[in-house]
């Protein structure tokens, strides 16, 4: 079963209180019993691995620009036998096990956890105090000040996320310039976003979104 229910204070831009939201316990009050810290782990190593691109690449022997000729005659030397400077054991030789661009690095989660992964984190991030509710995103003007100052204001501190519906155009030109701030869609707020940024801002009414995806 989950834990009793929870609520937080709504804030205008001001910093005002202006009401409270009731918070469905099965999304952002989980008891011990119900937490899966391994799920959150995966989670993060599935997000970062995601991330990664296949851009490392070493050139294989028949890459190697250079002649093809023999560099010197095979006995009498007192040197080993070489059949080509393009060969792996010289310096500037291909390379035989080296990153080739195609390596794949995706990984997958399947759904039932990643929710329990996302419910896990938003528990500890509510417990911590570490979810700002606002009453909407509603934003009059362009203004980075602004924004600074309404960050401000609601004591939304240190790495910040803003989870917008990325229709608040005005919000979204005044936010996205501000130092350690984030800009997600707030369907689209991964685990890696909850455990990273220290506090994360969302409107009353995106709440509701969040339960219900995972629920």
């Amino acid at each position: 079963m989950a834990a009793k229910k929870i609520s937080l204070p709504v804030l205008n831009w001001a910093g005002e209180e202006v009401g409270k939201v009731d918070l469905a316990p099965q999304v952002f009050g989980l008891k011990e019993e119900e937490k899966n810290p391994q799920v959150v782990k995966d989670a993060v190593t599935v997000y970062l691995a995601n991330l990664r691109q296949a851009t490392a690449k070493t050139k294989k022997r028949h890459e190697i620009h250079g002649t093809g000729k023999k560099p010197y005659r095979q006995k009498g030397t007192g040197r080993a036998r070489a059949g080509d400077v393009k060969s792996p054991i010289w310096v500037g030789g291909g390379n035989v096990f080296g990153p080739d661009g195609t390596q794949n690095y995706k990984l997958k989660q399947n759904k039932k956890e990643h929710n329990l992964a996302l419910r896990n984190v938003w528990t500890e991030k509510v417990a911590k105090g570490g979810v700002v509710v606002v009453e909407s995103l509603n934003w009059e003007k362009t203004s980075a000040k602004e924004a600074a100052k309404a960050l401000k204001a609601i004591k939304a501190e240190g790495k910040v996320l803003v989870a917008v519906n990325g229709e608040e155009e005005n919000l979204i030109l005044s936010f996205r310039n501000i130092d350690k701030l984030g800009l997600t869609e707030v369907n689209n707020v991964s685990v890696y976003d909850v455990l990273y940024f220290d506090k994360i801002v969302i409107a009353k009414d995106d709440i509701k979104k969040i339960e219900e995806a995972l629920k």
